[in-house]
């Protein structure tokens, strides 16, 4: 465990859930703020800020059949492009920090459970509760191995299965929400099946998501059983925490 000291611009303060260990940045300077404030961190916090209009606007009884589900999916694909937008400025102008580092998939994380939650409610018929306990489960659990690896001294790297699943997500949650006002879209002639195209992302969501959870396992174990092995030969023990010499692929 490190501790940081009041110079250092942040205090740390560790929250241990089993064997789960998640740091929260507090800045206590003009720096720390500055960090949290930049352009980056701030469009990752409008990603958070996001989420209470989105669920007012599920929840609420004032807008017309239609109006709703448009605004709401507007809210949610609005909020789902500031993913990309803000990892791209912040590698582009220097400004990788470790808030934004925290913040980024604590918004994602965040975004998708308020979507998948709500449709429970506002589409039962297409999000069945148990879709939703087997996802964000994944999400639990992938968590939970990520601050195990960084206990360790090692990272796992993003898989592309991973990044397939997130698509997937904003797909199936906003073809999901749309397909409460519309069954299908006739545009001149063309139809768009909007329930039809909600069925089938939301089954290809769950099935991405458990194959990206098992490559992620795979990978983890492969890292650690790598790890094991490695120091049994070598007749040396690595403390926990401490940086490993070979990241993963």
């Amino acid at each position: 465990m490190q501790s940081l000291s009041p110079g250092d611009g942040n205090l740390a303060a560790l929250l241990f859930a089993g064997s789960s260990r998640i740091i929260w940045w507090f800045p206590c300077t003009a720096s720390g703020w500055f960090d949290l404030l930049n352009l980056p961190n701030s469009i990752t916090l409008s990603r958070i800020g996001c989420i209470p209009f989105l669920i007012w606007v599920l929840s609420s009884n004032i807008f017309p059949r239609g109006q709703q589900e448009l605004l709401a999916a507007g809210i949610f694909i609005l909020a789902s492009a500031t993913d990309g937008l803000d990892g791209y400025l912040a590698r582009k102008h220097g400004q990788i920090s470790s808030i934004g580092i925290l913040l980024d998939p604590m918004a994602d994380k965040l975004l998708v459970a308020a979507g998948l939650i709500l449709l429970v409610r506002f589409t039962p018929n297409l999000m069945p509760p148990w879709i939703v306990v087997l996802v964000l489960g994944r999400e639990f659990l992938i968590s939970g191995l990520r601050s195990v690896a960084a206990t360790e001294g090692f990272a796992i790297q993003a898989r592309e299965l991973g990044k397939l699943k997130m698509v997937l997500q904003i797909v199936a949650i906003v073809s999901a929400i749309l397909a409460h006002g519309w069954y299908e879209w006739n545009f001149w002639g063309f139809i768009i099946g909007v329930e039809l195209i909600a069925r089938i992302s939301i089954w290809f969501m769950l099935v991405v998501s458990l194959l990206s959870a098992a490559d992620y396992f795979r990978a983890f174990w492969e890292r650690v059983d790598h790890s094991s092995r490695s120091h049994r030969k070598t007749g040396v023990s690595v403390k926990p925490g401490t940086a490993s010499s070979t990241p993963i692929a």
